[in-house]
């Protein structure tokens, strides 16, 4: 056992399985004797978290707590690997279904399966099967987003239904380890597939059962240190992102509601309610308890839906979080008691303070600060009466620390191809001389779903031959609503060391802040600029098509320069500029 799995153990009671999954009062339990992995490592800290130095006192109208969970080590899946012979297919070119098909064919270890049966057995409410590897969630190589979650209903009256599902759900999780985008990421960040190995957690969704639907009211994303502060905000007091349903809406890059916690009841930075009415989330994700769709054990959604927002009007789970609009005097009010349509600004919570939500998070985000050394980035889930605050993750977060400055002068001018008062990262890269851009002249956001596999073709390319490339895209990036932007992996993109997310015109785009997808930029160190249509700054697409042309596909363009890009991301003024060459 390591020395920081001792520590685990004597902070926070890490225990063999004891079959009492259900026990609020049991340690975090574990199946196995390997390393439990670093999603885990942060639930255990939590834990530890909650019983040394958060005071539930202070918060009487809601319990705060971690849902349970179990926790299947690295060495069921050495044992799983191994007796099965996957290793030479995991680690080949394969498509990734050929791969998830393979793993779904083989058993898991024999030993485990009592366990596993005698968890299922006293669990009939949905459970979330989810990736903790060893490699996953470091503070500099958080690998987020780029293993898979899978949530099952597991409320079928037939234990063996409920053990099979269970079981596939476990299998493609460890096949995740093994995509092509993650074999890409771990290229990226210099480890080979044989460093990588997969724990699992087998942990309680939150949330209520709403005829066929299982959600939580509230999910959310709360960061430390905001690498998109709009005035008043300043980037140490942090950000937190909100919505309705499974917090998949918002670590996929969907549509959530943003705020400062400093700044709950500021207004955002939009034109009018109106505007508001149009940007608002409409649908929420949902555990699916009644006829999946189509059985497909390698499908992450199989068991999900995406319903309406109207939907959860009926189910009555608007009230703490929804604002209605008024057309006839243009105005949002709070709370659903008129009719209209309804926006979801957590207004009840946020501006009337109808439960101390917001003081809850930033007591949260402080304890996890002192206890991590640096700032974090925690994850958590809510229902409502009785009120139960669950939190789901947490990890540490890395801040510009590199002194830069970019000066207004330096953001026009002939050698400058992008500029931007909306970037995030911070430093200096001088020797890149590839860009891969969407070609605007034929790019609508209809043809979304078409730009993500040409992404992913050219990225795998440039990764193989370690040229970082400058990505340039219109709309949002790595958002699952094709109609936002582009619903491209991480591991698609891995490879580009600059990213610009550029819009259309009369295309109105949120910042992508929400998205696990970006704590891997941060953590990288990837410079992200954003330049709306409406900005002063423009990409110079003219100069742009001038360049050589080394690959081209029917929407992407790839173009090599004969000297090097200037990149320089000033992180304390969010300010930005690419210069096309070292001259001036």
């Amino acid at each position: 056992m390591t020395l920081d799995e001792q520590k685990l153990h004597l902070h926070a009671g890490l225990v063999d399985f004891k079959r009492d999954f259900l026990n609020p009062e049991t340690p975090v339990s574990c199946i196995g004797k390997g390393e439990i992995g670093g999603k885990a490592k942060g639930l255990v800290l939590i834990r530890d978290i909650l019983y040394s130095s958060f005071n539930h006192a202070e918060f009487p109208q809601i319990s705060v707590t971690i849902p349970s969970l179990a926790v299947l080590r690295t060495d069921v899946f050495d044992a799983f690997m191994k007796q099965n012979q996957l290793y030479d297919i995991a680690y080949s070119n394969l498509p990734d279904d050929r791969i998830a098909h393979a793993f779904q064919k083989a058993d898991l270890p024999f030993e485990v399966l009592g366990d596993l049966r005698s968890l299922i057995e006293q669990v009939h409410s949905p459970l979330a099967i989810r990736s903790s590897s060893l490699l996953e969630d470091t503070k500099h190589e958080p690998f987020a987003g780029i293993y898979e979650t899978k949530m099952i209903p597991n409320n079928q009256f037939d234990p063996d239904e409920r053990f099979r599902r269970l079981v596939e759900a476990i299998k493609f999780v460890y096949a995740s380890a093994f995509t092509k985008r993650a074999k890409d990421y771990r290229l990226v960040n210099h480890h080979e597939d044989r460093d990588e190995k997969m724990a699992v957690i087998i942990q309680e969704v939150v949330g209520k059962r709403y005829h066929n639907r299982f959600y939580p009211e509230l999910s959310g994303v709360a960061r430390s240190y905001n690498y998109y502060p709009v005035q008043p905000a300043k980037p140490e007091e942090g950000v937190v992102n909100l919505a309705l349903g499974l917090g998949k809406m918002i670590v996929d890059g969907g549509v959530s509601w943003t705020y400062s916690p400093a700044h709950p009841a500021a207004e955002p930075p939009v034109r009018s309610a109106q505007e508001l009415v149009d940007l608002t989330q409409t649908q929420f994700w949902a555990v699916n308890m009644g006829e999946p769709a189509e059985y497909d054990p390698i499908n992450e959604t199989e068991y999900l839906l995406l319903e309406p927002l109207t939907l959860a009007e009926k189910d009555g789970t608007l009230d703490l979080i929804a604002s209605t609009y008024d057309p006839q005097s243009e105005r949002l009010y709070m709370g659903c008691g008129m009719q209209g349509p309804r926006v979801l600004t957590f207004a009840p919570l946020l501006v009337a303070n109808l439960l101390p939500l917001n003081s809850l998070i930033i007591h949260l985000l402080k304890i996890c600060e002192q206890a991590t050394g640096s700032p974090v980035e925690i994850e958590f889930a809510m229902t409502f009466n009785p009120h139960r605050f669950n939190l789901l993750q947490v990890r540490p977060m890395v801040i510009p620390t590199e002194n830069i400055e970019v000066r207004e002068s330096e953001m026009t001018g002939e050698n400058v191809l992008v500029a931007s008062k909306n970037v995030l990262g911070n430093g200096i890269d001088d020797n890149i001389t590839d860009i891969v851009y969407v070609k605007q002249d034929v790019f609508k956001l209809v043809h979304s779903v078409y730009v993500a596999p040409e992404l992913a073709q050219i990225n795998h390319m440039m990764i193989s031959l370690k040229r970082p490339y400058v990505l340039i895209v219109l709309g949002r990036l790595g958002t699952t609503d094709p109609w936002l932007g582009i619903p491209a992996s991480w591991g698609q993109v891995c490879g580009a060391r600059v990213i610009v997310e550029a819009t259309q015109e009369n295309v109105v785009v949120d910042l992508s802040q929400g998205s696990h997808y970006f704590h891997n930029i941060i953590a990288q160190g990837v410079k992200y600029f954003t330049l709306p249509y409406s900005s002063p700054y423009k990409v110079d697409w003219e100069w742009l098509n001038k360049q050589n042309v080394e690959e081209e596909t029917q929407f992407l363009r790839h173009v090599t320069l004969p000297e090097p890009l200037i990149v320089k991301v000033d992180g304390k003024s969010s300010r930005g500029v690419i210069l096309k060459s070292h001259k001036g």
